[in-house]
């Protein structure tokens, strides 16, 4: 069948900000009061203020990251374009496991590297990539993942506000710590952001890797970037600290998974809503049975904890629940997703992805002694993959997990016939049946 259309807004975040539309203001008249500013554009990031802390929601400027108080120098942002150094930056695949119209498109770039840099670029981001997909479910789903990288040059060395607020540097991102006056929110200028993953193949999650050793990033929901973005969000995070790839496994359980931020604030008090949350990691029922995650409850958990119904998340203290203690949605100080998370993830993987796919269109009839090959994702781990063969609805057993077959084999015969290739994931880290229906994607071909 087809390749599903793919869903492009499923980053979460506490709140969408209103995105204020800029006012004209015409110029002034002696003797008459000034117009009044226009509304601030501004954006709603998620804020990492160290290694081991919980991340927060603040609401910042967007039209310039870079500029601070300290500095008024700062690079204003308007201007960032891929053709602004007189070179279209380089674009190459550092993994390609299959279509972009059947995977995840992982565009990553650099801000802060020159010219002479790119290398130490590429090295920074598979490092950082690698950290990433150490992460469970993303270890055993990385088959399900192409991954660009895009060499964007910067004037200058370094990002702004590395190691002071003051210091500032011209580089194509504009990213700068202290954004909105704190220290580790590593803001950057979306608008270039999004002008440079249109040099990719494809792009379904952005990632910018800072040239700086100080530990900061940030995460931005879909909501909040120029409007027509294709992609769920982007995620900050410097190159050459060890700690800030827990950031981008953070982001992508909300961009990927859908999943809702675990921790809590003081003095936010009770969930105000009636309604169940959407997400798949907070319930308002206190017993574990009546849980949405009702089929992991008392398991052991990756994270330490018992899977149950834990008092605290979304922000608010009490009358919500999560499903464990700790997790990567809670605090950056865990490295694990919980069952309930991983199982989101996956469902989310394949929700964008396909494990089966084909160098034979399916929009074009086969010969009956034409051998029909189809490729499977090359994933491990946690994942279980079947893949059986039917002639008009019908399994042909012994064509289970053939990868090259021809229709005469299958025991066709004649024409109008139609031949299916189906491929389920039988993982044991999906229990919901909506979850494991997600996985499984079939293509047919007719006979001539």
């Amino acid at each position: 069948m087809p390749h599903r259309a793919r869903t492009r807004a499923r980053w979460i975040t506490a709140a969408a900000a209103a995105l204020a539309a800029l006012a004209a203001t015409a110029g002034g008249i002696p003797g008459q009061a000034a117009a009044a500013a226009p509304p601030e554009h501004t954006q709603r990031v998620e804020y990492f203020p160290g290694p081991a802390a919980e991340p927060r929601q603040v609401t910042v400027p967007a039209d310039s990251p870079a500029a601070t108080p300290a500095d008024s120098r700062a690079v204003r942002p308007g201007a960032r374009t891929p053709a602004a150094s007189g070179t279209r930056p380089a674009v190459r695949p550092l993994q390609r496991t299959g279509p972009v119209s059947g995977r995840l498109d992982l565009v990553v770039m650099g801000d802060g590297y020159t010219a002479g840099e790119q290398d130490e670029f590429a090295a920074d981001a598979e490092e950082k990539l690698d950290a990433i997909f150490g992460v469970e479910p993303y270890r055993s789903y990385r088959g399900l993942f192409n991954i660009w990288l895009v060499g964007v040059v910067s004037p200058e060395s370094g990002v702004s506000g590395d190691p002071a607020a003051d210091d500032v540097k011209d580089t194509a991102l504009g990213s700068a710590f202290f954004c909105d006056g704190l220290e580790r929110l590593l803001c950057v200028d979306t608008g270039a952001v999004t002008r440079y993953a249109a040099l990719a193949p494809d792009a379904d999650i952005v990632f910018v890797v800072a040239h700086s050793a100080k530990y900061g990033g940030a995460g931005y929901s879909a909501a909040d970037l120029p409007p027509g973005t294709p992609f769920h969000g982007v995620a900050t995070m410097s190159s050459d600290n060890d700690r800030s790839y827990l950031i981008g496994a953070h982001e992508l359980g909300h961009s990927i998974g859908g999943l809702a931020d675990e921790y809590q604030y003081a003095g936010y008090g009770a969930y105000p809503y009636a309604e169940e949350p959407a997400a798949a990691n907070l319930t308002l029922h206190r017993d574990p049975a009546a849980a949405k995650w009702h089929r992991w409850a008392g398991v052991p958990d990756p994270t330490g904890s018992v899977v149950g119904t834990y008092e605290g998340g979304g922000y608010y203290e009490t009358g919500i629940h999560r499903p464990t203690d700790t997790s990567l949605m809670r605090t950056l100080a865990s490295t694990e997703f919980n069952v309930v998370g991983r199982e989101a993830m996956i469902a989310g993987f394949y929700a964008d992805a396909d494990a089966l796919t084909s160098p034979v269109p399916t929009s074009a009839p086969v010969r009956g002694n034409r051998p029909v090959t189809v490729r499977l994702a090359p994933l491990t781990g946690l994942a279980d993959l079947r893949l059986t063969w039917s002639v008009d609805g019908r399994e042909v057993p012994w064509a289970a997990g053939v990868r090259a077959v021809t229709p005469h084999a299958l025991g066709v015969r004649g024409h109008g016939h139609r031949i299916t290739a189906t491929v389920t994931d039988r993982t044991a880290a999906l229990r919901d049946p909506a979850a494991r229906a997600q996985t499984g994607n079939s293509l047919t071909w007719r006979v001539r």
